[in-house]
């Protein structure tokens, strides 16, 4: 029987008492304290018991919330089907309490899986705010993983000594056996949330001032909560419930697939791509940086097809590049073709930009370089999203823009940088870090390589991560070209994996050593392993499949060396234990058909 949320009125001997509310989720595994004190508000967050956050403040700078005026509550038991994702269905179960001042209302909710709270900033005529100083105060000794310039590398720090302007999300050990991860959800209007510390707290750094018209909602600061880490990759669905709901009313055309990028910026090349994705179960190619000229120019023009000349120097049988041709010819093979243009031909002429591009059949749009920085720039990119849906294109935001559950809102948001990905070949030790930190803000765009002696894991790994990092948009092969790519039995995994799950579970892992994830689509399932720079064998049980029902078990695992794959086929069924070995660096992609 679940207890309502309670009011308890604490009597003290000042003048004015504080007032406690106690707010649970619907089976009270987790509980928010919420004190009101003298016109000061805190918080305080116990899951199953345990502190996770300590009273912290609740504070907008420069902002007085006023006399205070009443308290609402509601609840939620809802679920709802996203257009695509990470999982087919989403539960959506809170409670949720509002605190109403004069200029300022509160709202805090408990879910299961975590806790959010948003400002509301009430009044009417136009306003403006200095900063934003909500306080995260975890337990003493709590550990974060800290990084900075949304493709960084990420350092464990104490997390009451974090370095300022650290992104998000942030996740973080409170040295109680429970996990934390502190996330942003629906930032479309207002400067992004980075982090630092300040008297033993973790506190939000707003990234730019505020304006707008009252009444104005600020984004919802999230903590996602878990038992292990895995939990925290399995529950970041909470970004998405807090986002506004779908607005496009069609949507048969947005396709998620793998995409190719096309670098010599031909029509030969063009269509050596999309010969290639069409027999190696690709959905996509795409031109990159160049095809209307360099990008960092200001007078390279995106409405003409004009290659940059530096780019082709070095190409003697360029031959030129037909874009209508390429895409009549992708087109008759159920090929897409998405072109790249940086933000400077995006700001310019976005409103011309995109209703020649869907005349020209083109699926998608890869943003490049988009300012982050301030208001105006999250209002900017949302405004972009909706525009491009308006012509029924696709959308790959790159490089610093981190997701905060926009792709809700706009599904034509297909996938996002934001990370440290195979442009700057990072270690296994970066690679078995993401699942549980970057990874919880959404779909990261990692940029998986085959063919290139940069990189520094193994094929079973780059195998593997097609599984672990989910990206509805997979761009593969990225510094390889189609006459440069070889046979090998792992091309066979390239082909059949798919981008986006009906399903998705975290078997095993621990931030920095492994990661062990398995996606379900219809009634297939896949897993990705990976391992750090040590060899390690990870032992599964396959608790996850279907009851009297025997799977084909196929792998592809490390084999002899850095570049070879071994490929096992097997029998099992639910329950049974299979055993993956994966070399230093190294991972295994897996496939369970039934029969």
């Amino acid at each position: 029987m679940w207890r309502s949320l309670s009011l308890l009125l604490v009597l003290v001997t000042a003048p004015l008492a504080a007032v406690e509310y106690n707010v649970y989720s619907p089976e009270e595994l987790v509980h928010v304290l919420v004190k009101r004190d003298n016109g000061k508000l805190t918080y305080a967050v116990n899951y199953g018991r345990r502190p996770m956050v300590l009273d912290s403040a609740l504070e907008l700078d420069g902002w007085e919330p006023g006399r205070f005026l009443n308290s609402a509550e509601r609840s939620s038991l809802a679920v709802w089907r996203p257009v695509y994702g990470e999982r087919a269905s989403i539960p959506d179960n809170f409670r949720e309490l509002t605190l109403r001042f004069e200029r300022l209302s509160v709202v805090i909710r408990a879910y299961e899986e975590g806790v959010a709270f948003r400002y509301r900033l009430e009044g009417q005529g136009r306003f403006e705010l200095a900063g934003e100083q909500t306080e995260f105060r975890f337990p003493p000794g709590a550990m974060a993983w800290q990084e900075h310039g949304t493709e960084g590398e990420y350092f464990r720090v104490p997390a009451a000594r974090l370095k300022d302007q650290c992104e998000r999300p942030l996740t973080v050990d409170p040295g109680n056996g429970l996990w934390v991860s502190l996330a942003e959800a629906g930032q479309t209007n207002y400067p992004r949330m980075l982090l630092g510390a300040r008297n033993e707290a973790v506190v939000t750094q707003l990234d730019g001032e505020v304006r707008g018209t009252l009444p104005f909602e600020t984004p919802w600061r999230v903590l996602v909560l878990g038992r292990r880490p895995g939990d925290l990759l399995e529950r970041n669905y909470l970004l998405l419930n807090l986002s506004r709901p779908q607005v496009l009313t069609a949507t048969a055309w947005i396709k998620p697939g793998k995409v190719i990028r096309e670098v010599t910026l031909s029509t030969k090349g063009g269509k050596a791509a999309v010969d290639f994705a069409a027999a190696n179960g690709l959905q996509y190619i795409e031109y990159d940086a160049g095809w209307y000229g360099h990008e960092y120019d200001d007078e390279a023009d995106a409405r003409t097809v004009s290659p940059d000349p530096k780019r082709i120097a070095s190409i003697p049988d360029h031959g030129g590049l037909d874009l209508p041709e390429v895409i009549r010819y992708a087109k008759q093979k159920g090929i897409g073709v998405i072109l790249y243009v940086n933000r400077r031909q995006l700001e310019a002429r976005m409103d011309e930009l995109f209703p020649l591009f869907r005349k020209w059949g083109v699926a998608g749009v890869k943003f490049g370089f988009v300012n982050v920085k301030g208001q105006e720039w999250a209002e900017w990119l949302t405004e972009a999203i909706r525009k491009a849906a308006a012509q029924q294109l696709m959308v790959d935001v790159h490089d610093s823009y981190r997701p905060s559950g926009l792709t809700r809102t706009f599904p034509n948001l297909m996938t996002v940088e934001g990370v440290r990905g195979n442009e700057h070949m990072p270690t296994a030790t970066h690679n078995t870090t993401l699942p549980f930190t970057r990874a919880v803000a959404g779909s990261l765009d990692y940029t998986i390589c085959w063919m290139t002696e940069r990189l520094k894991t193994t094929w079973g790994h780059q195998l593997a991560q097609l599984v672990v990092h989910h990206s509805p948009w997979n761009f593969v092969f990225w510094y390889d070209r189609p006459d440069q790519i070889i046979e090998s039995p792992g091309l066979e995994f390239f082909a059949i994996v798919p981008t986006t799950w009906d399903e998705t579970r975290v078997l095993a892992g621990a931030i920095g050593t492994h990661a062990v994830v398995a996606r379900r689509k219809g009634r297939e399932w896949f897993i990705g392993a990976i391992t750090n720079e040590e060899p390690r064998t990870v032992e599964l049980r396959l608790g996850m499949l279907d009851l009297y029902v025997r799977y084909e078990l196929k792998t592809w695992c490390d084999g002899e060396g850095a570049r070879d794959v071994r490929v096992v086929a097997s029998e099992v069924k639910e329950g049974e234990t299979v055993q993956l070995r994966l070399a230093p660096s190294g991972g295994c992609a897996a496939r369970l058909k039934p029969l």
